[in-house]
């Protein structure tokens, strides 16, 4: 009977029974950037700038910041009302300036006002330094769990092809937070094509749920053969540790529980290495179909 674990890595990431590959060169350096955002506004938009400033200094060509970066109070409520934008308004102006002034692409999440007025949209925006918008997701799995009910005030977002983009030639895919915990919705992006999924998110902290955090990035990165980028608002609600991890699983850069940054540089050589190994991809007998 074949074995898993036959020919595979050891735990300095080589293969055995392989000479040790050289390094690849990276393609992209990905930042994924961690903070409290609150009901200050303003004051959000200043830790964006900061933290994207400071990844490209350590030459970030893709900064990811959480959900709800344009405007956090807890428990989600009626508040986030008064303070959605529309997508083209302030928040997302201030990020297609920012991308534009430090040549980055830029991913955020915002609270998006919808024609509904009881309900709003947990939106997140992808932003470039040429192109301005270049991608929109609007969270499909809400987060009615663990005593939260987000879908009391926000609209669930629909079941639609997913918006890929594209940064120095690798395709980028967006899902947020409690989609994790749904593996067909990576499964879909990677479907679509996306090397890398990024995963703004506001991980509530709570038993078990670093854990949880940890475990289900590192999982849909193995299970896909791709990267995931995720990033987390920090303490005293989130749990911090915003992750870049491999095609492999591997962790490249965990950002711990301060306001900060993650950085790790990627490349496309992996995600071929991986899947040449482990074509998991190729050999799955399911594919996804989206609920009526």
């Amino acid at each position: 009977m074949a074995s898993e674990n036959h020919q595979g890595p050891a735990a300095d990431g080589t293969v055995r029974g392989a000479e040790p590959a050289a390094r690849p060169v990276a393609d992209l350096v990905v930042a994924v950037a961690q903070f409290a955002p609150s009901a200050d506004e303003r004051a959000n938009v200043e830790s964006i700038v900061e933290l994207t400033r400071a990844g490209v200094a350590r030459g970030a060509g893709l900064v990811v910041f959480p959900e709800y970066a344009s405007f956090f109070v807890d428990p989600v409520d009626s508040r986030f009302l008064d303070h959605a934008e529309p997508l083209r308004g302030p928040f997302t102006d201030a990020l297609v300036r920012l991308a534009a002034e430090t040549g980055a692409t830029i991913v955020a999440g915002l609270a998006e006002r919808t024609e509904a007025g009881d309900r709003f949209s947990n939106t997140v925006v992808a932003v470039g330094p040429d192109d301005g918008i270049l991608a929109v997701y609007r969270k499909q799995h809400l987060y009615d769990a663990f005593g939260s009910r987000e879908s009391d005030v926000v609209l669930a977002g629909d079941l639609r092809p997913p918006q890929l983009f594209v940064v120095h030639g690798l395709a980028v895919g967006l899902q947020t937070c409690y989609d994790l915990r749904f593996p067909e919705v990576t499964r879909s992006i990677v479907d679509a094509g996306a090397d890398i999924v990024v995963v703004p998110s506001e991980w509530v902290h709570g038993p078990l749920k670093e854990h949880h955090w940890r475990t289900l990035v590192t999982a849909r990165a193995i299970e896909n053969t791709i990267f995931v980028a995720a990033a987390d608002h920090v303490g005293p609600i989130g749990v911090g540790c915003s992750m870049i991890v491999d095609p492999m699983g591997v962790v490249l850069a965990d950002a711990g529980e301060c306001h900060g940054l993650a950085v790790a540089p990627i490349a496309r050589e992996r995600i071929d290495e991986v899947r040449e190994l482990n074509p998991a991809l190729r050999l799955r007998r399911y594919a996804v179909v989206p609920k009526a």
